[in-house]
């Protein structure tokens, strides 16, 4: 077990059933520990979903499964494995997958094809094709609407802490909820999903109009965080509707009838988004990086970015230290359009430059003491345009380096 973080949240959520789902999480041997490491979802008929996986080069075999199958827009499991990431497997990765999604199929009586699976862990080491599918029965039946907590824990790798939001919108009047789950503590810089993350609504939602609306939430979410850079080769987010919900039909991403659902939705997943970031390997404190005046958004999410995983600037910070010439650096590097003359950066919103130039009374001892807070701010305007952003980070301490070297020994 590692030392929670201590930017970890105050209690937990207090996490709502959701009509055509059940879920569970035990400890199946995977991990050395002997800590939770299977989860398992079991939806209702109808059930439709919506996935992002990694673009990674090097994907894991479940998320080469899942992208298989996404396709055919319709979910009735989920299985998840943590401890193994079942990834740069070749041919035996491929048959531990068939054997968990044929067994998962048999157990909640469906098609192969409306099972999706994840896995998260080590990389480059095979494992017996039977794994995971040969708990599955125990798991299948310890299957309960609202078990969050053991869902949540069973998924975790590094993390200090599990990973839980939910969130209620309404539909033509109707209330609908979601809930979800997320996995994450380093190897974080999503590209279009984050590490592994679950949400679940009983929204009746066709497939269509929930992959455009996953997709955007993505965008808005988890590939606006990031730890260390690193993409991983696992990475997984998936949004399944039940159906359950008496609402009226929804038939488009940006219509009226959907307005709630889409800001409750974006709202849980920056939620879960930042606990990763909160929980990020040996983190102390968690940044928050505002960009604008940039080209375009896209442009400002790149310099964000470039600022976030910067180790000269994450170490910085680290030793509140308030050396602003490194955010300068960071900025230019991103390969976007700024205006050297033009740009302006604060801390905590103390200004520290203005049009290019250090503001005459810059109080470089208020930015430490803001920096020496477990909350930092950085706001950056590159002076270009109106392309504005925000993306999450840590800082990056020892405890990254130490958590690391040793994570496979």
């Amino acid at each position: 077990m590692f030392e929670k973080s201590p930017l970890a949240p105050v209690g937990v959520p207090d996490m709502p059933s959701i009509p055509g789902v059940r879920v569970a999480g035990m400890a199946a041997g995977l991990k050395e520990s002997g800590r939770p490491d299977l989860f398992m979802a079991d939806l209702a008929a109808g059930t439709t979903v919506a996935g992002v996986f990694t673009q990674s080069a090097c994907a894991s075999a479940p998320v080469e499964w899942c992208r298989k199958v996404l396709s055919g827009g319709a979910a009735r499991g989920i299985v998840v494995n943590s401890g193994n990431a079942n990834a740069f497997t070749g041919k035996a990765g491929d048959k531990t997958v068939a054997h968990t999604v044929r067994t998962a199929a048999q157990l909640i009586g469906c098609r192969q094809k409306e099972i999706f699976v994840a896995s998260t862990g080590v990389i480059g080491v095979p494992v017996p094709q039977d794994y995971v599918g040969r708990m599955l029965k125990k798991l299948h039946k310890r299957l309960a609407p609202g078990a969050w907590p053991d869902a949540a824990e069973a998924i975790l790798t590094t993390d200090t802490f599990a990973k839980m939001a939910t969130r209620t919108a309404r539909i033509g009047g109707t209330e609908v909820t979601l809930a979800g789950i997320a996995k994450g503590s380093g190897m974080i810089a999503p590209d279009m999903a984050t590490m592994l993350s679950f949400i679940f609504t009983d929204a009746n939602i066709p497939a269509p109009v929930l992959q455009t609306m996953l997709r955007r939430t993505a965008d808005r979410s988890f590939n606006c965080i990031t730890v260390d850079s690193d993409t991983s080769t696992s990475d997984t987010l998936l949004l399944a509707a039940t159906g359950q919900a008496d609402h009226p039909a929804v038939t488009s991403a940006g219509g009226r009838a959907a307005a709630e659902f889409r800001a409750a939705l974006e709202e849980l997943a920056v939620d879960l988004a930042t606990q990763v970031v909160k929980d990020g390997e040996g983190a102390q404190k968690f940044v928050t990086i505002d960009i604008k005046g940039a080209a375009s958004d896209r442009a400002a999410r790149r310099i964000g970015l470039a600022v976030a995983n910067s180790p000269l600037v994450k170490t910085a910070i680290a030793g509140s230290d308030a050396n602003w010439g490194r955010v300068v650096m960071a900025v230019g590097k991103a390969g976007e359009k700024a205006d050297r003359d033009r740009m302006s950066i604060s801390f905590g919103g103390i200004d520290i430059t203005r049009r290019g130039k250090q503001v005459a009374d810059y109080d470089e001892a208020a930015i430490e003491r803001h920096l020496a807070g477990q909350d930092v701010d950085l706001a950056v305007d590159v002076g270009v345009g109106k392309g504005a952003a925000r993306v999450w980070t840590c800082d990056l301490t020892h405890g990254y380096i130490t958590i690391n070297a040793d994570y496979r020994t």
